[in-house]
């Protein structure tokens, strides 16, 4: 348990509207299911409210930020400062002319496909195979099925540590591979992407093909973060670690999945830091059998217990 701050808190922004939470569990948020609590729990109730929490916040106190939690560690001793969870403000999406579609960034990717299919929208089904929020996306550029985030974004939403609201077109993300280079401290409230005229019918039909393609090879039913580690150029992360013998590996209560083994599962009695050490067992093993260093892919915050 952290010290309540939110009587500070609550003196710095006394005209808060959304919800601030002391020593709130994350544990519940993540995919994982494991981690301490957030010091302090923002949900804002839409993006004038954080934009006034933000900029009558002092700069001294820490500020994080969690979407749906799928791709994520939150450490055993929870997170420190004020963590902002975007919710029911931003969960929004409409569809816009010429194939355009704006979304919250607390809306899940899987509803921004759907609504693309629905209106005969093409070049957002990829958004089906990505697990977590399209704020998520916008930070890694998230990609599944042979698309990125960057091949479809028009421009973001944000706002930034000094309560400024920030509109960065997709040239300003600096996007690479599951990488973003837009300043850190921008929290993403809206994206607008642009799509293709489309049949529905033949969308509805890749979508399906995405989600059986994920039902067959990836323990999407169990408790885990997604791919835990970027492809390195010219590899696959799986068939690095398959090769030295890591599937089914286990710490503590971690294991590396059986069916893929760049996931990482909780099968029930696992800690942060038992995943987070897993991961961090598995890169060298890969390193000395193949020469690669594996980059995480997972998000991981907090301090440890």
């Amino acid at each position: 348990m952290f010290a309540d701050i939110l009587p500070d808190l609550k003196a710095q922004i006394p005209a808060l509207r959304g919800r601030l939470l002391p020593n709130e569990p994350l544990a519940p948020l993540t995919w994982f299911r494991v981690g301490g609590p957030a010091q302090a729990l923002f949900m804002p109730e839409d993006e004038a409210d954080l934009a006034y929490a933000l900029a009558n916040l002092l700069g001294d106190v820490p500020v994080t930020v969690i979407g749906l939690g799928s791709n994520l560690i939150v450490r055993d001793g929870g997170v420190p400062g004020v963590v902002i969870r975007l919710g029911r403000g931003f969960s929004e999406v409409t569809i816009e002319g010429d194939q355009r579609v704006r979304a919250g960034t607390g809306v899940p990717d899987v509803k921004v496909a759907r609504a693309a299919q629905e209106a005969a929208i093409a070049g957002l089904a990829f958004f089906r195979g990505i697990p977590g929020a399209i704020g998520g996306a916008l930070r890694m550029n998230g990609g599944a099925y042979g698309r990125e985030t960057k091949d479809a974004l028009i421009e973001a939403r944000g706002v930034d540590r000094g309560g400024r609201v920030r509109v960065l077109a997709n040239a300003d993300m600096h996007y690479a591979y599951r990488h973003c280079g837009a300043p850190d401290d921008i929290i993403f409230t809206q994206a607008l992407f642009q799509g293709a005229p489309g049949d529905p019918q033949k969308i509805a039909a890749e979508m399906d093909k995405i989600t059986e393609s994920r039902e067959a090879t990836q323990p999407i039913k169990s408790r885990t973060g997604g791919s835990t580690f970027k492809n390195p150029p010219g590899h696959k992360a799986w068939q690095l670690i398959d090769a030295p013998g890591c599937r089914g590996l286990t710490v503590g209560g971690a294991q590396v999945s059986e069916r893929h083994c760049n996931f990482l599962i909780n099968p029930g009695g696992a800690t942060a830091a038992d995943i987070q050490t897993l991961g961090e067992t598995v890169r060298p093993r890969v390193r000395e059998h193949s020469g690669v260093e594996l980059e995480w892919e997972i998000k991981r915050i907090g301090v440890p217990r």
